[in-house]
């Protein structure tokens, strides 16, 4: 039996297990290895960003939509559905490959929530880059 997640200590493992899935991915592995330098970092801003998001502990500081607004326009306005579903798909794999309960379905939800509100952004601010 599975536990539910339950710490940062958890949400460690499912970003590490979930990023080495995402950066081996032939389709949208080079969106994210290409503008990604130093990966430690990079996971650790993540886990901060996930135990903000599911615990309330505020160590995340940053612009997730600032951030995707600027990879989308490195590469020229090319990130479509298809790779939010890809990273989604990959999301629920590794959730449900390591987890089970309330704080999954958790993650889940809001994963879905969170890449449908990124993807919005990203085209409305490439309708607003080209007036």
């Amino acid at each position: 039996m599975k536990k539910d997640i339950e710490n940062r200590a958890d949400i460690s493992v499912l970003i590490h297990q979930f990023y080495d899935q995402i950066r081996a991915d032939e389709e949208i592995s080079p969106y994210f290895n290409e503008l990604i330098a130093d990966w430690d970092s990079h996971l650790e801003k993540l886990i901060d960003f996930w135990e903000t998001n599911l615990f309330g502990i505020r160590k995340y500081k940053g612009n997730p939509i600032a951030v995707h607004n600027k990879v989308d326009e490195y590469f020229n306005s090319q990130i479509s559905a298809n790779e939010f579903g890809i990273w989604l798909n990959y999301w629920f794999q590794t959730l449900d490959s390591l987890f089970e309960g309330q704080n999954v379905e958790i993650l889940k939800y809001r994963a879905r929530r969170m890449g449908t509100n990124i993807y919005i952004n990203m085209f409305r601010n490439r309708i607003v880059s080209a007036q």
